[in-house]
């Protein structure tokens, strides 16, 4: 009997402004194709999704969830999940990635009487509700949308006012809806365990370490982390890393003239032939070759070539 075909999982790295991160992702262009992608993917950063039109399918792992036009989405970082319309339609959406716990620094931190309730949903974040149901909710975040497009006087005052009123009843939502079954439970406390291994991960990609420092980090032996780190990131702490400095190396290759050995250096690799081989299984092609084609690509964003209805064409042209 052979083995089922084991998930690839993609990262995706927003790059958010250091004294305002949050970025809004609007308009026509945010299309999402019924063409059900063969990955899964998760991002460095909290994601808030509004669904404008039409309907289809979010899938966190192997749970497909239905949406449809009004539907809110909340996705915490690091977790894996695709989403693709139904057959025959194109979702519109708009999206905001931020970092929460910058933006509004302080205010549910240590010191906060909801720090606990705060950390434990940004790492287990998962929930799709409707407009019908939290017409608040949805007002919120139209208005968050809508000062992030126009940037009238003051917006980034007003964002955070209006984050700050969102998460305070997002907390009180997921607070009440936190009856999970065990395998659930045992899921959500398994991610926080190994949180500061993602979080370490995530600042210093561009350090040798030693996996087993992350294992010492998470107060794990270093079998369990193992474990534990693989059934809930799918994948094994040393190509989650590498994952993590390829993804970087891209920005690098799309947005510097830095030599391929120096973008190899940068981002942890002791050895250009390490780095040409990790970019060659991940991205599918030499790191040379990805810049040049990306170079053809006039005035587009990265963030235009990471899932979207435009990606599947481009994806389709290559076969």
């Amino acid at each position: 009997m052979s083995k089922p075909k084991k998930t690839v999982i993609e990262y995706r790295n927003y790059e958010l402004p250091l004294n305002f991160p949050i970025l809004l992702l609007s308009g026509d262009r945010w299309h999402i194709s019924d063409v059900k992608s063969g990955k899964l993917h998760f991002h460095n950063c909290l994601e808030i999704g509004i669904c404008h039109s039409d309907s289809g399918v979010i899938e966190f792992d192997n749970r497909p969830v239905e949406f449809k036009a009004g539907d809110m989405t909340f996705i915490s970082r690091n977790v894996p999940h695709t989403t693709y319309s139904n057959k025959g339609e194109a979702s519109l959406w708009s999206y905001i990635f931020l970092e929460p716990a910058e933006l509004l620094k302080g205010d549910f931190g240590g010191a906060s009487p909801y720090a606990n309730i705060f950390e434990d949903m940004m790492q287990n974040f998962q929930m799709i509700i409707n407009r019908k149901d939290y017409p608040d909710i949805y007002f919120l975040i139209t208005e968050i949308i809508e000062e992030l497009s126009h940037k009238g006087m003051n917006y980034q005052l007003s964002v955070k006012g209006l984050m700050l009123s969102l998460f305070m009843k997002m907390m009180r939502i997921y607070s009440d809806n936190k009856d999970l079954t065990q395998d659930d439970k045992e899921t959500h406390e398994n991610a926080i365990v190994i949180a500061p291994a993602l979080d370490y991960i995530k600042d210093n990609y561009m350090v040798n370490f030693p996996i087993e420092d992350l294992a010492d980090m998470c107060h794990l032996s270093q079998t369990h982390f193992r474990r534990v780190f693989n059934e809930i990131m799918n994948t094994s702490p040393l190509s989650y890393l590498n994952t993590t400095r390829i993804l970087q190396s891209c920005i690098l290759l799309r947005t510097t003239e830095e030599s391929i050995l120096s973008v190899s250096e940068q981002v942890g690799f002791r050895s250009v032939s390490s780095f040409n081989r990790h970019f060659s299984e991940i991205m599918g092609t030499q790191p040379s070759e990805w810049r040049h084609r990306m170079a053809k690509v006039d005035n587009a964003s990265i963030l235009e070539y990471t899932g979207w209805m435009q990606a599947q064409n481009l994806s389709e042209e290559k076969k």
